[in-house]
């Protein structure tokens, strides 16, 4: 059965309703898929970066190398980063998530450092002074006190895995991405710019509900510039 004449599928529109009602299926697939390997990579790349940044601030000797070394991965490009990754994982989502994270690596190892050394050394004295040891200064006052830094961090490297996420389409594991490609392959307007739209759309809510929960956590921080 052939498509109508108004048909928008029939006639390639770049804005096509139909597309959403006949595909919502294959776009809510994607979706999740994109949202699963973002939120994957970005947790794992916190778990990392927390006592990466708790080591470089801890022992001088250690913030060049921490930091060169991050900074050193997220030079290198997705297709090279993913290639040299490939005789690990395959061609699996595990492939993808680990490049995200280690270019997520960069931006949160930074600000949570950064964040570290912003906390003033009167407030530790003044912790030590009260019994704290190291781990309950660290958990108590230096993390609470670096939030700010970090969740700016952790936003930054959120939105940017949203990106990444679509270059995973080259092995197969690229959320909205594989959408992306394939429309471009077939040249298939409704699907390309649908996807492309979502992509935005999640990574503009994934910024704003951290940025809330920043606010929430860091109440004495209201005042200041997101």
């Amino acid at each position: 059965m052939t498509a109508p004449p108004d048909d928008c599928l029939a006639h390639n529109d770049w804005i096509c309703g139909e597309y959403l009602s006949t595909r919502s299926e294959i776009l809510w697939d994607a979706v999740l898929q994109h949202l699963h390997l973002t939120l994957v990579a970005v947790a794992v790349g916190l778990l990392l970066a927390v006592p990466l940044a708790v080591a470089a601030r801890r022992w001088n000797w250690a913030a060049g190398p921490v930091l060169g070394a991050t900074t050193i991965l997220y030079t290198i490009p997705s297709l090279a980063m993913f290639s040299l990754l490939l005789p690990v994982y395959g061609l699996s989502a595990s492939l993808v998530i680990a490049g995200l994270v280690l270019y997520s690596l960069t931006l949160l190892v930074r600000n949570i450092l950064a964040g570290l050394r912003a906390v003033p050394e009167e407030t530790r004295q003044a912790a030590r002074g009260m019994g704290y040891g190291p781990v309950r200064l660290l958990l108590a006052v230096e993390l609470p006190l670096a939030l700010p830094a970090a969740m700016a961090g952790l936003r930054i490297a959120t939105v940017s895995a949203i990106s990444l996420v679509t270059i995973g389409a080259i092995v197969g594991y690229g959320g909205l991405g594989n959408l992306v490609y394939s429309g471009m392959n077939t040249y298939f307007k409704a699907q390309v710019l649908t996807a492309s739209v979502l992509c935005v759309i999640i990574a503009v809510v994934a910024d704003l509900a951290l940025l809330l929960v920043q606010r929430l956590l860091t109440p004495w921080a209201r005042g200041q510039p997101a």
